[in-house]
């Protein structure tokens, strides 16, 4: 004997719940999905209805998760999207999803790129287009949809998640470590030439704050757009690199170490950053929400 159907939930109700947590606001929810905010309002009070729970409180125009709504979304959410993907999968009529996405070249190689494939395998119809040129920041919302970029504190106009914390290192060729020893010799470190990104000078300035080095003037101090090529220059002997930890440690590269060992807070940190209302855009969306859960 088949097994009774389950009853499912109102799947517009559904949606309208869905959409209103994720955007962050009852009316964003309203406009995307093209009702009223009564109209909504009413789809998920007839969802509240189905599962005998209160989900949103309601105050003038505002509505906020209770505990139980917050419970909901974490059950439902992950099946939600496996739905979503499901149905994108089974459809012919659906096009490609695409992103223009700024990244910077090292991020790309070290941290997005070797995990890209986990994203495909969730949303095998989401396609990125990376943009790797300069000025990313400035270029979001024309030429670009999203970007991941280094800051010290992106534009306030824009949505940004803050992806880490950094390190400052000083990282060199072992050889020239081993000549220039364990502690900082101002003496020394006047006669070597510094490689330091264009877009990130107040890392150098942190490091020599940081080792009472505040008047060093190194020999030359040579500048790079590009943080892969500053880590080959450094693992060629041609200068010390001021560069992240992170960018280093997952390097790997045994011709470089790191010179001295002193804890140097970055100015800088990697953000994701958007126009608050392409989070309403299901590539950017997409995109922005396994970003911020796979913390590469």
């Amino acid at each position: 004997m088949a097994k009774p159907t389950r009853r499912l939930p109102p799947l517009r109700a559904l949606e309208a719940f869905m959409r209103t947590v994720r955007l962050g606001s009852a009316r964003a929810a309203a406009d995307e999905i093209g009702l009223s905010p009564s109209a909504l309002s009413r789809r998920i009070g007839n969802l509240e209805e189905f599962v005998g729970k209160k989900l949103f409180t309601r105050a003038r125009q505002a509505m906020q998760l209770t505990d139980e709504g917050h419970q909901f979304y974490e059950a439902v959410s992950p099946h939600f999207e496996a739905l979503a993907r499901a149905v994108e999968g089974q459809s012919e009529n659906l096009s490609l999803l695409r992103l223009h996405l700024g990244v910077l070249p090292l991020f790309g190689s070290q941290r997005l790129f070797p995990r890209l494939a986990e994203l495909r395998e969730l949303h095998p119809r989401l396609h990125i287009d990376i943009d790797t040129g300069p000025h990313l920041e400035s270029r979001v919302g024309d030429t670009l949809d999203a970007a991941i970029i280094l800051s010290r504190g992106p534009d306030r106009s824009l949505h940004a998640v803050r992806l880490d914390y950094n390190k400052v290192h000083a990282i060199c060729r072992v050889e020239v470590a081993e000549a220039l020893g364990e502690e900082p010799d101002a003496d020394l470190l006047a006669k070597q030439t510094f490689l330091i990104h264009t877009e990130l000078p107040a890392s150098f300035e942190a490091w020599k704050r940081a080792h009472g080095l505040d008047d060093l003037e190194p020999a030359a101090i040579d500048h790079f757009d590009s943080g892969q090529l500053i880590l080959e220059a450094a693992a060629q002997g041609l200068g010390i690199a001021i560069m992240h930890d992170d960018h280093f440690r997952r390097a790997s590269d045994r011709r470089l170490t790191n010179l001295y060992d002193v804890e140097v807070e970055s100015p800088y940190s990697y953000w994701f950053v958007c126009k608050p209302t392409a989070l309403e855009e299901r590539p950017v969306r997409l995109f922005h929400d396994w970003l911020v859960k796979a913390k590469l």
